[in-house]
């Protein structure tokens, strides 16, 4: 564990249950960015939580379980970057928090009446925009800092479980520290 991350479980209850969420996450999306490159024409998904997480898409156990040790492999040698995946739900938050923020702002004053608020819509559907172009690079620095982490300490993977969510394959990943 880093200093940082060793220091937050001292001071915070549930620290320790975040930095599990945070690597497991993390796992998830070096999984999935080697396994998107193995399959580019396969469209997957992944959920974390504190557990281990899922895999959703059409893969064979046996590809997940070489792509979870490639992805644990190659984070543990330094690859930090297999940690941030860019259709991460964090980029979307991220976006869409500042665009109804900046979309908010642009009402801020309007009038009572409708006419006021369709007046300020260019104004609003315009700082959105903008917004959501400029939060692309937050939404990976938000990953990087909070949702995620690609130094895995002592997590291991103690099984992989295939199974079907509505429809469609999935692998449970389960990990423990």
């Amino acid at each position: 564990m880093k200093q940082s991350e060793e220091i937050m479980t001292r001071r915070k209850p549930g620290a320790q249950f975040f930095s599990r969420i945070r690597r497991n996450h993390g796992l998830e999306h070096a999984t999935l960015n080697i396994l998107t490159r193995r399959y580019p024409k396969i469209n997957l998904a992944g959920h974390s939580d504190a557990g281990g997480f899922w895999v959703i898409g059409d893969v064979e156990i046996e590809d997940v379980y070489e792509s979870v040790e490639e992805a644990r492999s190659r984070l543990n040698g330094g690859e930090k970057n297999l940690a941030i995946h860019r259709n991460c739900g964090t980029n979307f938050v991220t976006s869409g928090v500042l665009a109804g923020l900046a979309a908010g702002a642009a009402m801020f004053g309007a009038g009572r009446r409708t006419r006021d608020k369709l007046e300020r819509l260019p104004v609003s559907m315009l700082l959105a925009t903008l917004v959501l172009i400029l939060s692309q690079p937050l939404g990976f620095f938000v990953q990087e800092r909070v949702t995620t982490s690609a130094d895995l300490g002592e997590l291991q993977v103690v099984e992989i479980v295939a199974s079907r969510k509505g429809g469609m394959k999935a692998h449970r990943v389960v990990t423990r520290y």
